[in-house]
């Protein structure tokens, strides 16, 4: 009899009468689920971000990263090309590098010493041709059929994607002259990593890809963003979404919409009692030509884009599991900044991060929905803020469109 996959024991699965504005609850908590995004997102036509070029300036650099929960490597080779294959020996399927980042001449597999170039390629066996005449690798073995899995790579302004995928399209295809427009924006110049941190967060993959689509919390769960005007409901911008409806990017200005009943509204995360003993890590110098606040960008499955003032970032999510989520934060600079710049970019990243005073609440809202969600699988959220399609909104980001378009990708790649 034949064993059950995810896939089969997915198959009964439906979405609620077509309607983008309802994801249900299950989808947190399935892992017959979790099991077929692997096959179906991190593994399929998707572009998913590995690295930056300036983490790997040097030929034999490397670093070990993830495509959903599948370990990756990202080499420079002698040539300076830039290659990424599966981190799984070609022979008894072990860690090749159990390091995150190095530098090395080639790949040797601890285990029985199988041997890999910068590409991948496998290049040396162990006692190929046994010892005494005796042993060896068998007469029909084709070196060249067992390198390390490889991945088709992309740059785009020194960000670093792969894909399992030959049907990928090309990456500013994949999300649109728009928004690869807002990614030359915020990364004009050669970039310098200036830091890393990351968290484990108690849910969902999902449920923290949704909150960064989800526009209009910010202003409501975050304190700090409302008080001190970062993010506030009646400054300006807007939402832009890619004509796929799978990526997206949300915007604040400080500029006001000169709606009177809108800047009267006091909503509850506004606590104008509240004041900075130290204000310098809230000086915006205006380095990317416009007046932009806060831009975070999502490029589907699994990056964020941040500018906030002048903290920049990348922020890559790592899947640990159907409940269970790894958010890697990578923050950035420019080369050509100087030491004043340096620091303004240090202390403006203390409102980013684990304990970061915007972002520590969504370190832990996810967790409440991941628990609340095992109460009925069945049940659904409600996503009806902006209406039920998946439109971009300029002037205003009080909007959910971002976040259907998220299930649109989702539903697309998984085929439900």
């Amino acid at each position: 009899m034949a064993m059950a996959t995810a896939s089969t024991r997915a198959a009964g699965f439906t979405w609620p009468n077509n309607d983008l504005s309802r994801a249900p609850y299950r989808v947190y908590t399935d892992p017959d689920l979790y099991a077929l995004e692997r096959e179906r997102i991190f593994q399929g036509p998707t572009w998913n971000f590995l690295a930056l070029e300036c983490e790997l300036p040097n030929p034999g650099d490397y670093k070990a990263t993830y495509v959903g929960d599948a370990p990756v490597i990202v080499a420079r080779a002698r040539d300076g090309s830039i290659s990424a294959m599966v981190n799984r020996c070609a022979h008894k399927g072990a860690l090749v590098c159990y390091k995150r980042r190095g530098n090395v001449r080639e790949f040797i597999c601890v285990y029985h010493n199988w041997t890999y170039d910068l590409a991948g390629n496998l290049t040396g066996v162990a006692f190929k041709r046994g010892v005494a005449g005796k042993g060896g690798l068998a007469a029909d073995f084709q070196p060249e059929r067992h390198g390390l899995e490889k991945l088709r790579v992309e740059t785009c302004r020194g960000l670093i994607f792969g894909t399992f995928s030959d049907d990928t399209p090309p990456f500013v295809a994949y999300i649109g002259a728009e928004l690869a427009a807002n990614i030359d924006r915020v990364f004009p110049k050669p970039l310098k990593v200036l830091g890393y941190h990351s968290q484990i967060l108690p849910n969902n993959w999902k449920l923290y890809a949704e909150n960064n689509k989800d526009s209009y919390h910010a202003s409501l769960l975050h304190v700090f963003h409302n008080t001190f005007g970062v993010v506030r409901p009646n400054m300006g911008g807007g939402v832009k979404i890619s004509n796929s409806g799978w990526h997206h990017l949300s915007y604040t200005q400080r500029v006001s919409l000169g709606d009177d009943e809108v800047a009267r509204e006091k909503v509850r995360s506004l606590q104008e009692q509240y004041r900075l003993k130290d204000p310098r890590m809230m000086e915006h110098r205006l380095e990317l030509g416009d007046n932009i606040t806060n831009a975070i960008q999502t490029v589907f499955p699994s990056l964020v884009v941040q500018q906030i003032l002048n903290a920049l970032a990348v922020r890559q999510i790592q899947p640990k599991g159907v409940d269970r989520t790894e958010l890697v934060w990578t923050v950035l600079g420019f080369e050509d900044d100087d030491e004043a710049m340096k620091e303004l970019r240090l202390k403006v990243n203390n409102l980013v991060g684990p304990a970061g005073l915007i972002s520590m609440e969504d370190g832990c809202v996810g967790g409440w929905v991941q628990r609340a969600a095992k109460a009925n699988p069945d049940a659904t959220t409600v996503m009806p803020m902006g209406g039920r399609n998946v439109e971009a909104s300029e002037g205003s980001r009080i909007t959910e469109a971002a976040v259907r378009g998220f299930w649109k990708g989702w539903r697309e790649c998984m085929g439900f």
